[in-house]
């Protein structure tokens, strides 16, 4: 499912906000917003910027990080990686 990366969550949408936000930031990645290697925007800039839940946010990540697409690191962030998956799941 292709999402676009300027889209906001949809409530109401038979798609539950965590998944809809991992394919939002699936497609920021692919727009190349964040390079492999680099952070993507924190936990809490998410849960502003989506108006979510923190545990929304962290799932929507689990989905990313199940993936292969991002990896973290404990009291640093999250990371694109360095050859993010093409498979959306």
């Amino acid at each position: 499912m292709a999402i676009d990366p300027d889209a906001e969550i949809d409530h109401g949408a038979p798609l539950t906000p965590y998944r809809q936000l991992a394919e939002i930031l699936r497609a920021r990645i692919r727009r190349g917003d964040w390079a492999p290697g680099r952070a993507i925007a924190s936990e809490t800039q998410l849960v502003q910027q989506y108006g979510l839940a923190r545990s929304t946010v962290r799932r929507a990540i689990a989905v990313l990080v199940e993936s292969g697409e991002v990896f973290t690191v404990p009291q640093r962030g999250t990371y694109v990686a360095e050859n993010p998956s093409s498979e959306a799941v």
